[in-house]
């Protein structure tokens, strides 16, 4: 149950990456069309600040994108090792059943060899 609502979680936060670079080049494209329209200085100038805002754009998105990868990532780690975990568990409870059952067989075969005996 826990995993399905980390999934989740991680399903979400994925997401939340998504829209928030798109959030930051639409904003970007946004200002960088405002700064054009109302720019009340020299197009050389406007063209050096524009050039400067979407290089900052670029520098915090790229930013943004190496660090919701490194969440990606450790949140991916997480889950794999849990997963390996839960599977150990299962592999090992698997194991206990199957020696408990050719314990059960074992005694009924004596139990059978006993009762042809007598007979």
């Amino acid at each position: 149950m826990n995993t399905k609502h980390e999934e989740i979680e991680y399903t979400n936060s994925s997401g939340g990456t998504k829209s928030l670079v798109t959030g930051l080049v639409i904003g970007g494209l946004v200002g960088a069309g405002t700064m054009l329209l109302f720019a009340p200085q020299a197009g050389q100038r406007t063209r050096a600040e524009l050039q400067e805002g979407v290089g900052q754009l670029r520098d915090k998105t790229s930013e943004t994108v190496k660090i919701k990868l490194a969440q990606a990532k450790t949140k991916a780690d997480q889950l794999k090792t849990t997963a390996q975990t839960k599977a150990e568990e299962l592999q090992s409870q698997g194991q206990d059943l199957i020696a408990k059952q050719l314990d059960r067989v074992s005694e009924m075969a004596e139990a059978g060899k006993k009762a042809v005996g007598r007979s």
